[in-house]
């Protein structure tokens, strides 16, 4: 099975995550179950389903949406982050429309590079005003308190490969990492891209080719990032590479 480096990601630990460890934490994401005991009409005596461990089914896997931001965007993170009640919808959906034309800037300034291949500059306060660091700041100020994580989830999958997603786990786990002159927890985000370049391009072709060959959709080292330090610090990670290492699209990669 083609292998890579170590991870060395201090957002999510101290010791460096090898790298089949970190396949098989990305394959229990994506295709992990859990036992739910599940009570319907057709049902009423109740049975065991089993159901996504994880969110890469009812989030990763949405179809891209089209068009001005909008509902169908605040559906999509509630996949990831759970349902809102009407006024946190109605507090998303109008940063929604806040943040537009920011998101739109961002993009502009990207220039058609991913947050990867973006000089560390972009992401320094040194280089404002007007770099990707400069705008995504302005970004996560519209974010509407508690519900910040939803506005960032829905501008992700619209920019998957430029948006980082953070949510209330992993900001905590990026902020005692901001260095003086970072613009924000993105540049530790990207430092740590940066760093393990080799390990990401790796995992990213070895996870996305295992996932598509089964009928998923690609995952981003971006992505990657964010859910091997969400897994670490919500202390799912050992559980996540267990469910890895029972998948078909393990077996097949071990074989």
């Amino acid at each position: 099975m083609a292998a890579g480096p170590p991870l060395s990601l201090p957002s999510a630990g101290p010791d460096p995550v090898p790298w089949d460890t970190a396949l098989a934490a990305v394959l229990g994401y994506a295709r992990g179950r859990r036992a739910l005991w599940f009570r319907s009409p057709g049902h009423p005596e109740g049975r065991w389903v089993r159901v996504p461990a994880f969110g890469y089914e009812r989030f990763d896997c949405r179809p891209p949406v089209a068009g001005p931001l909008g509902d169908d965007d605040v559906l999509v993170a509630e996949g990831l982050h759970g349902r809102l009640d009407p006024a946190g919808w109605a507090a998303v959906r109008s940063a929604l429309d806040e943040v537009g034309s920011l998101a739109d800037a961002v993009a502009v300034r990207a220039d058609g590079r991913t947050f990867w291949e973006l000089p560390t500059g972009e992401l320094s306060v040194l280089e404002e005003p007007g770099t990707v660091g400069a705008g995504l700041r302005a970004v996560g100020r519209h974010g509407p308190g508690q519900h910040r994580a939803h506005l960032l989830a829905a501008l992700h999958h619209r920019r998957p490969d430029l948006v980082p997603l953070s949510g209330s786990a992993t900001r905590r786990q990026l902020l005692p990492h901001v260095e003086e002159g970072d613009s924000g927890v993105e540049a530790v985000v990207h430092r740590e891209l940066l760093v393990n370049a080799e390990a990401f391009g790796a995992l990213e072709a070895a996870a996305s080719g295992a996932l598509t060959a089964t009928g998923g959709v690609r995952l981003t080292r971006l992505r990657l990032h964010d859910v091997l330090v969400w897994l670490s610090g919500s202390l799912r990670l050992a559980h996540a590479v267990a469910l890895g290492r029972q998948t078909p699209e393990w077996a097949a990669r071990r074989a």
